[in-house]
């Protein structure tokens, strides 16, 4: 029994070979479902989608989960919610030779303590606009946890948002990487944690899991108020909101030049 939850447990490969193809994360299928008597697949017959996540079952066959283009609930299947991730053995998909980079947005903090919810704003802010293919922005509040996880999801860059005080007016946006905050936290008394979910931690911990994104950059908003128990952002910060998406999306079309010369499947270890 114990072997069997191991095998359970374990990751699936990050690459299989489909008519000589390398399928992997992010790879790009069209769907050639092999059932005939049921009505999704005649429905999904000829989509095309983007590959998850391959999976093995405990016989060795592979399974590649798969969110189709078009579904208007794509983010449910990206988040691992049923009914919006469909999965097809290796002889129903067809691959297209193709793989979209993929970023992970995460809005970070607590809506309750002010300026603290900077990063949230952010993402609802993103999520309003139109989505840009590969780019997954999440609101995570307070869930460290479910951060880490989705570190672990094969992603090629991730950009954090959060409100974090470095003495600068309110409002003053700054993009900091990992190396430069965790240095931050280790030699300065001013600590950057303010609603139980810092970047560096988590960021640690998900390096310590696993595989994490190697492109990572954390956007910092000086607040006014963060820690007080206010409802709504202070003027300065929800000025900077817009800005903020506006970086955002920068960043996003930076760091896809950056992969296009090295390989997008580089990811770090801690």
């Amino acid at each position: 029994m114990a072997d069997f939850w191991t095998r359970m447990e374990g990751r699936g490969p990050s690459v299989v070979v489909v008519d000589g193809v390398e399928v992997r994360a992010g790879s790009r299928v069209r769907l050639r479902p092999r059932g005939t008597a049921d009505v999704l697949d005649l429905v999904l017959t000829g989509r095309e989608g983007v590959v998850e996540a391959v999976e093995q079952d405990e016989e060795g066959a592979f399974h590649f989960a798969v969110t189709v283009d078009d579904d208007p609930g794509r983010d449910l299947g990206e988040a691992r919610l049923p009914g919006h991730r469909f999965f097809y053995a290796a002889e129903e998909i067809e691959p297209l030779g193709e793989r979209t980079f993929r970023v992970l947005v995460a809005g970070i903090g607590n809506v309750f303590l002010g300026d603290d919810g900077f990063g949230v704003e952010v993402a609802r802010h993103l999520s309003a606009a139109p989505r840009t293919p590969g780019v997954d922005v999440v609101d995570f509040g307070i869930r460290g946890m479910d951060l880490v996880y989705a570190l672990q999801r094969d992603y090629d860059a991730a950009i954090l948002v959060d409100a974090a005080p470095r003495g600068e007016p309110p409002g003053t946006l700054t993009v900091l990487d990992p190396a430069t905050l965790a240095e931050r936290e280790g030699h300065t008394g001013q600590p950057l944690e303010t609603h139980g979910m810092d970047p560096v931690k988590v960021l640690r911990l998900a390096a310590e899991l696993g595989p994490v994104p190697r492109l990572i950059r954390v956007v910092c908003c000086e607040p006014e108020s963060a820690g007080e128990a206010l409802y709504e952002l202070s003027a300065p910060v929800q000025a900077a909101v817009p800005e903020a998406a506006g970086l955002v999306n920068a960043l996003v079309m930076e760091m896809i030049a950056e992969s296009a010369g090295r390989g997008c499947r580089d990811r770090a270890h801690g």
